[in-house]
């Protein structure tokens, strides 16, 4: 999908790039796949602000999405490609040959009209999820199962793609677009195909305000506040800090490893790449 310059009529419209949207067939979701998403401001439930710098944006209804595929050797046709505010990926509608409708993560390539499957019977096609003891080694997935049952976890941003490297007895091993080299067990799901919308990462923001439509607002720096504010703040005139950066409550971060569960380190094979 192409990428769209602004003309560069004013400060704020020089550096913007937008999505043409040329794959995506209609502006309306399917109504009854859709539900009221409230706006949370970076609030818990008490009230408490735990997310800094959120709030405002465009009010955005939820697309339910079919993460498990579980409805097994029923075919279904893909009836339009839609756009989801609430992921960078695209989103599929399928009609079902029994009649159902629901929505799935768009794959790369595929067209309006072409028909998918999910089960061991499936083929090997674009679209069709099926247990990872039946895709062939080499085959690049998404929407990946870690727990058998589930539904899909992992893998399921805007180009996003892992790839099945290897099977030995009841595991697979699958490589992540990070890097990361993870056991998953050999029954859970998997959707053959890249996640589509590829050049999402290249889109340049441009301007705050866009930012603040998707309900991003305004960051401040830790060494710009005051020190009652944050532990890297105060000092007469402008300083860099003075110490390792941390977070407003001490915490080391910039690098700082935070991983802790013990439970599946063992399922890592291989640590992601250093960036």
């Amino acid at each position: 999908m192409p990428i769209k310059e602004r003309k560069p009529i004013n400060a704020s419209s020089r550096f913007q790039t937008y999505l043409t949207f040329e794959e995506l067939t209609t502006d309306r979701p399917h109504k009854a796949l859709t539900e009221g998403k409230k706006s949370s401001g970076g609030r818990n439930n008490r009230g408490h602000l735990t997310s800094w710098w959120r709030g405002g944006g465009h009010k955005q209804k939820y697309r339910l999405i079919d993460f498990k595929r579980n409805k097994h050797g029923v075919p279904a046709k893909v009836a339009s490609v839609e756009y989801d505010p609430n992921r960078s990926a695209h989103i599929a509608l399928l009609h079902y040959a029994d009649g159902e409708k629901r929505y799935i993560l768009w794959p790369d390539g595929l067209k309006v009209g072409a028909t998918v499957m999910s089960g061991e019977a499936a083929e090997v096609n674009v679209g069709n999820a099926l247990p990872l003891k039946k895709i062939p080694l080499g085959t690049v997935v998404h929407n990946i199962e870690l727990k058998i049952g589930r539904g899909g976890q992992m893998v399921r941003a805007a180009g996003a793609g892992a790839q099945l490297m290897a099977r030995d007895g009841g595991w697979a091993q699958v490589k992540l677009p990070s890097g990361e080299v993870r056991k998953v067990h050999v029954e859970c799901y998997a959707t053959v195909g890249q996640v589509g919308n590829l050049e999402h990462e290249n889109v340049s923001i441009g301007k705050a305000g866009r930012n603040r439509w998707l309900g991003w607002r305004s960051h401040n720096r830790g060494v710009t506040m005051n020190p009652v504010d944050h532990p890297m703040g105060g000092g007469e005139g402008r300083t860099s800090g003075g110490r390792h950066p941390t977070t407003p409550w001490g915490v080391p971060t910039k690098g700082y490893k935070t991983r802790n569960n013990k439970r599946t380190d063992g399922m890592i094979v291989r640590r992601r790449n250093k960036k």
